[in-house]
């Protein structure tokens, strides 16, 4: 690792504001409730808070559809709260990084509302055509919503207009934007969608299932130009951490987005492991297959400079419900997810609520959902006529609400003391913080460990990575580093399997509390940390 960063030693919290703790009976999750609960969060060990969207927006995508870059949505509270939260986190050493959402504005913000008249100043600010082509949103249908005369591309909702980055001024507002918040202290941004943002031409699209047209704007040489301008004009001026959310890119694209010589990102989110339980898109999900999902994982280890290490967020299922095993194995499966997470080579993002091992939501019918893309997506199918029982499945499987329902901090809930926006999980009862707080064999407890581990041990941050055994659903591999080396063992399944490989060392971590460094055989989801002997 040549001229380490000081962010490669960090760790990442997620934090979705609307879902986490309300203070103001609303039912909606807000910045004083974050205050409320930094003292939490530091107990964690963790070092950075990515702040999901807190700008004024009207919601039609919860906040990733921006009316206002430079103001605090009402909902969550005051530019006076966040001054605080910044604040009050750095006293506690935590950092904060915000989303930068640039791709696309809310079709309320004054920008695309004065672009409307062809006349004005702001028309170019966005891609507005006289005649639509054939490109189509990741939401489903057309990419192109008709207003007036002339139509403007949105590559997700239609309330979500696309910026025209040909444009020399939206490149000059996002960086008074970027100014703006890294004057006030924060530590950085997570780049929503950031390697789409360039259109290189509005020409038809290939024919293709999903996503007509990418191939005139995913990961462009332009896109590249911007990430550089933006680094070199804003971000080396400050203290900085950045990771971009990428869609469909390869170990080579990520490289190209982060080698420290291309001096655009420190990391991106891939979605290759997130895409190995799926046919085509996330709609169409099939069983879960550890095999197919560890030799990805392999790969990127291998591939990619430095990962950004995540198994769920805002957009995501839960993990546990999703890899592991939520009911017979909870406690096992959710702690070897962790393991895993917390000792692959890069920084390991923790989203709320997979600290205690939060499951998917127990929703019964389309009108629990709050999620625009679920419902869009139902529509759809409801439309080609899809079965009732498919629908069904589809809203269960796939629906980003699953990770988004409350924060589950008491046996009561504890989120909120009015109506939560959001269908709270009944699990909470068992599932909480209050239940694992205190427990020596909770799944918090287990985190907390686990991340001081890291904490303790360079190899964490600046190890390289080797595979040792990969066969099925038995995963071993190493993290190599000059003042020691650690193996790490994961069995992925329910049944009790052989592990033919010799352990030497110390046992320094088990999900299993009777783990002994002489067994040779993994127990249901069973992962152990062994601290292998020192040679100088």
């Amino acid at each position: 690792m040549n001229q380490r960063k000081s962010w490669q030693d960090k760790i990442v919290y997620q934090i979705y504001p609307r879902s986490f703790y309300d203070t103001n009976k609303d039912g909606i999750g807000d910045l004083l409730g974050i205050i409320s609960k930094l003292d939490y969060v530091k107990s964690l060990g963790v070092d950075v808070i990515w702040l999901s969207p807190v700008y004024r927006s009207p919601n039609d995508d919860n906040g990733y559809d921006i009316s206002g870059y430079l103001e605090i949505n009402p909902e969550f509270g005051t530019m006076e709260d966040m001054d605080r939260l910044i604040q009050e986190a750095n006293q506690r050493g935590l950092k904060i990084i915000m989303d930068l959402v640039i791709n696309h504005t809310s079709d309320e913000h004054p920008w695309f509302i004065q672009s409307k008249d062809p006349t004005s100043p702001y028309r170019d600010y966005y891609i507005w055509q006289d005649k639509l082509n054939n490109w189509t949103s990741f939401f489903g249908g057309s990419a192109w919503e008709k207003e007036g005369d002339s139509y403007y591309l949105h590559l997700f909702s239609k309330k979500q207009p696309d910026l025209n980055w040909h444009h020399p001024a939206v490149l000059d507002e996002i960086k008074k934007i970027m100014r703006f918040w890294l004057d006030k202290g924060i530590y950085g941004f997570r780049s929503d969608v950031i390697n789409v943002i360039y259109k290189t031409s509005l020409d038809d699209g290939k024919k293709r299932f999903v996503l007509v047209g990418r191939e005139h704007y995913h990961s462009q040489e332009g896109c590249h130009r911007i990430l550089q301008t933006l680094r070199r004009d804003v971000l080396d001026h400050y203290d900085t951490m950045t990771v971009g959310e990428t869609v469909l890119v390869s170990p080579k694209q990520a490289n190209d987005l982060i080698l420290p010589e291309r001096k655009e990102l420190d990391m991106v989110f891939g979605f290759e492991h997130m895409e190995t339980d799926q046919i085509n898109n996330k709609w169409f999900r099939t069983k879960f297959k550890a095999d197919r999902f560890l030799k990805v994982i392999t790969k990127w280890q291998e591939q990619v400079y430095w990962n950004a290490n995540y198994l769920e967020n805002h957009d995501q299922t839960r993990s546990v419900s999703r890899m592991g095993d939520d009911q017979t194995y909870h406690k096992e499966s959710a702690k070897m997810l962790a393991l895993l997470n917390l000792t692959l080579k890069g920084t390991p993002y923790i989203y709320q609520g997979e600290e205690i091992g939060m499951t998917n939501g127990d929703f019964t019918s389309l009108d629990e959902y709050q999620d625009i893309e679920t419902h869009r997506i139902i529509a759809l199918a409801q439309k080609l006529h899809f079965p009732k029982w498919y629908q069904r499945r589809m809203m269960k499987m796939s629906s980003r609400d699953h990770g988004r329902t409350p924060m589950q901090w008491t046996k009561a809930g504890g989120f909120t003391q009015g109506v939560p926006w959001l269908k709270m999980n009944q699990n909470t009862k068992t599932i909480c913080v209050e239940n694992e707080e205190n427990d020596p064999d909770s799944i918090l407890t287990f985190y907390r460990k686990l991340i001081q581990i890291r904490k303790s041990h360079p190899v964490w941050s600046d190890g390289s990575f080797e595979l040792v055994w990969h066969r099925h659903k038995q995963y071993a591999f190493k993290r190599i580093h000059q003042d020691g080396s650690m193996m790490i063992l994961i069995n992925f399944q329910k049944k009790t399997k052989k592990m033919p490989i010799a352990l030497k060392g110390e046992l320094l971590l088990s999900n299993y509390p009777d783990s002994s460094i002489h067994q040779r055989h993994l127990r249901p989801y069973e992962a152990v940390i062994i601290k292998e002997a020192h040679h100088a």
